[in-house]
């Protein structure tokens, strides 16, 4: 007969087993490859690479599961500006994993992305899904803002407690759980200021964004051109309790309830690893 030390150990290890239970982790990214700015002018852009490819990796590496989406199941752009050993801790090495792993993907491969519609999870069904990640780049700034189906998930989401992480540009999406979000964001373009309030399911939630210090320091980078607003005025005039970092460009995290946000490229690496403590 097993010694009753054998019996433990197995117990142990079965316990651990379920434990480690691999888990279904939603990424969603915009549909656009442009961003409209002020006076007609447009911005090519994206999603940032290391910003999806980081937290993505640590997923992947770790066993869990993961469904990339757009609003309309299009294959996402790369923003070509992100394709930069700075963002990878200027080690170029690091770079050419995670591209390697995007290209193994096939993300961007318009014939052939594994990439899924929002309409698609809806039919798939929310409880599929343990945890939701947004990545940023300028993109999400043209739709998931304002995006009724990924308002409709978030709203899930949040009713459910699930983990919901999103960085620099990313966190903008949660507009989209507004009830009139197509409004808030119209006035914020047209007058740069609106207030939405209790409305918001995330009024009063600590968290971050791309600062609009940052903002104003990588404006350069738009040719000329400006943006309508910025994240962190509609975040904070819908209500959210907005936290920054005290030196431009540096990591920075804000965890509150379900919500897990990161200010900029730098803390990517930082959002993924929460995100993935909080699937073990």
């Amino acid at each position: 007969m097993p010694s009753l030390a054998k019996i433990a150990l197995a117990t142990a290890l079965a316990a651990a087993s379920l434990g480690a239970q691999a888990a279904n982790v939603l990424v969603v990214l915009s549909d656009a490859d442009h961003l409209d700015l002020k006076d007609g002018k447009v911005y090519p852009t994206g999603f940032f690479l290391n910003e999806l490819m980081q937290p993505t990796k640590l997923l992947l590496d770790a066993g869990h599961s993961v469904t990339f989406a757009t609003p309309n199941g299009l294959a996402p752009t790369m923003d070509v500006t992100s394709d930069n050993a700075q963002y990878f801790g200027g080690d170029a090495a690091n770079l050419a994993e995670h591209k390697a792993l995007l290209e193994k993907l096939r993300l961007t491969q318009a014939d052939a992305s594994p990439v899924i519609s929002l309409a698609r999870v809806e039919q798939i069904g929310y409880p599929h899904f343990d945890a939701l990640y947004v990545p940023g780049g300028h993109a999400p700034m043209q739709d998931l803002l304002r995006s009724p189906q990924l308002g409709k998930l978030l709203r899930a989401f949040h009713a459910e407690g699930k983990t919901t992480a999103l960085v620099c540009h990313g966190p903008i999406a949660l507009l989209s759980a507004l009830p009139d979000a197509a409004g808030y964001v119209q006035r914020l373009e047209r007058d740069n200021t609106a207030k939405a309030g209790q409305e918001w399911i995330y009024s009063g939630y600590r968290m971050t964004v791309i600062s609009n210090q940052e903002e104003e320091q990588a404006k350069q980078a738009l040719n000329g051109g400006a943006m309508k607003f910025y994240p962190q005025t509609g975040l904070q005039q819908a209500g959210g309790s907005y936290s920054s970092n005290t030196s431009p460009w540096t990591p920075h995290m804000v965890v509150d309830r379900e919500l897990i946000t990161g200010q900029n490229p730098a803390s990517a690496q930082q959002v993924g690893e929460e995100l993935l403590r909080r699937l073990k």
